[in-house]
């Protein structure tokens, strides 16, 4: 099959792995999104999860796509790095290039290593907040989840605020070489738009990293009773 032909190819992972790339940073994106409703009125937040619970199987085949896309990405980006690593023991004792922009930055070498410290996260806040206990709440006649309150109550936890800012951290180091890779690979454009690429990955990673670690710092450093987390 033509299908399988392509994705055995360098170049056919390379643009599968860009294309679940991108779909990854899209959830981040929505994700941070919802997040961030923790500091609007005070039932943002348990409004918004409960909207998203209200899905049901909707839901479910949502974070099955999701699981999927997770899984598709991590295994072709491994096969990608074995190969180029195979391919410099092979031939090279130093990092190089074929003349094309590759931005070997330590985040570029690093990929490997700063995707599975986001696997291994990914266990651990999904056993926190979607499968952590929860107090139950009474919002507009309907009990919900109480996830604000845990979020607030688990980073005031130092472990889990620092714990969450470092990998926030490997986030934002993946993101930069990742999206711009995603970029190139589905574009097509290696050398005409390659540094436009990178310099707006870099900024795009520095910007969503802040708003993941501005959560878990302000709730820490305010004892979760911050201006932004008040009632209004």
């Amino acid at each position: 099959m033509k299908l399988m032909k392509v994705l055995r190819s360098q170049v056919g992972r390379k643009v599968l792995n860009g294309a679940t790339g991108l779909a990854l940073v899209g959830f981040v994106v929505v994700h941070l999104a919802g997040n961030l409703t923790l500091f609007g009125p005070e039932n943002a937040f348990n409004q918004y999860t409960y909207q998203l619970e209200s899905l049901g199987w909707i839901l479910y085949i949502l974070e099955f796509l999701l699981a999927l896309t997770f899984l598709v990405h991590a295994i072709v980006g491994i096969s990608i790095w074995r190969k180029r690593k195979r391919a410099r023991s092979d031939r090279y004792d130093t990092y190089q290039t074929r003349g094309e922009p590759a931005h070997n930055t330590w985040h570029a070498r690093t990929k490997a290593i700063s995707g599975i410290v986001l696997f291994l996260f990914l266990i651990v806040h999904l056993n926190d907040f979607k499968f952590g206990p929860v107090e139950m709440i009474t919002l507009n006649g309907v009990e919900v989840r109480d996830l604000k309150s845990l979020v607030i109550s688990t980073f005031q936890n130092p472990w889990h605020a620092f714990g969450y800012t470092a990998v926030m951290l490997f986030l934002a180091a993946h993101l930069a070489h990742g999206f711009w890779s995603a970029l190139t690979s589905l574009s097509m454009q290696r050398r005409r738009f390659s540094d436009l690429f990178y310099v707006f990955s870099i900024f795009f990673a520095i910007l969503l990293a802040i708003g993941f670690l501005f959560i878990p710092l302000y709730i820490y450093f305010t004892g979760g009773e911050g201006v932004l987390l008040s009632t209004l």
